[in-house]
């Protein structure tokens, strides 16, 4: 990944939700900058988080919304429409748990067989981090702040409601590994 892939990355994401969902446009904005906060634990896989951080919700997008999964939407159009590199496809489709929520919707194998979870534990933590520090409007927060919010927003006992609930354990133990690893890098 470079900064070529950054820009390509940025444009796809600003063209598919600035304008129909400026919120979701905000948060992934936020998302992208927190990625960029974690270049020192990243390396040389930096760039790929940025480019993932920025485009994970895409598949929100009302043209892309095919299964109403937006993980799976999402990467399947990087796949399909763009020809996306196959790492940056994988973390999409399985950004912040998402094989927990695939499976509340019936989805898991599917998500699975196209989608395999990268082998990167830490590229996934990172993403996870940046995705539940994040407010929907781009501002920061905690992770338990974030699954509350979502909770509250889509119902403790809805497809969203009773997946984050699930995948919060995970959710947390990957922010303090993320959390952990910051504070153990030299300042």
């Amino acid at each position: 990944m470079d900064e070529v892939t950054l820009d390509w990355a940025g444009r796809i994401a600003e063209v598919e939700l600035r304008e129909l969902l400026p919120r979701r446009w905000l948060h992934s904005q936020g998302v992208a900058g927190r990625a960029e906060e974690l270049r020192c634990l990243l390396r040389t896989d930096a760039e790929l988080l940025t480019a993932a951080a920025i485009l994970h919700d895409v598949g929100y997008a009302p043209r892309l919304a095919l299964s109403e999964f937006h993980p799976l939407d999402g990467a399947r159009f990087l796949r399909d429409e763009h020809g996306a590199d196959e790492r940056l496809t994988r973390l999409v489709a399985n950004h912040s748990f998402a094989l927990l929520e695939a499976e509340e919707r019936g989805l898991r194998e599917v998500l699975a067989t196209e989608f395999p979870l990268p082998d990167d534990p830490l590229l996934v933590d990172a993403l996870v981090y940046c995705d539940m520090t994040t407010t929907p409007d781009g501002g920061g927060t905690t992770a338990r702040e974030r699954v509350a919010e979502i909770v509250g927003r889509y119902g403790a006992d809805g497809v969203v409601g009773r997946f984050i609930r699930r995948a919060a354990p995970e959710i947390f133990s990957s922010v303090e590994r993320i959390e952990a690893a910051l504070a153990a890098q030299p300042r």
